[in-house]
């Protein structure tokens, strides 16, 4: 199962974030994503177990999709950005 740090563990660990960013999904789209992380799991005879992996590398499994479909999670997952994160890009 994985484990989601809570906005007070940031708080305590990181300081005050600059912003929030929800990942949040239709339960038709819950229910696709789950279909084929579970089948991941069921073809490997539960030897690996499938998760969606995005650029900024945050997990989200069938844990995190079951607990929000019942409301226990507010979003599939959150992202949190610091004032340091925040970089200049210079065009060329």
């Amino acid at each position: 199962m994985s484990e989601r740090i809570s906005l007070q563990d940031v708080l305590r660990e990181y300081g005050v974030p600059l912003i929030r960013l929800n990942v949040t999904a239709s339960p038709e789209e819950c229910g696709q994503l789950r279909e084929k992380l579970i089948a991941i799991r069921n073809l490997s005879q539960s030897k690996e177990q499938g998760y969606l992996e995005v650029a900024c590398s945050f997990y989200i499994d069938v844990h995190d999709i079951d607990r929000y479909l019942t409301g226990e999670l507010p979003s599939l997952a959150e992202i949190y950005a610091f004032p340091e994160d925040v970089k200049s890009h210079k065009e060329e």
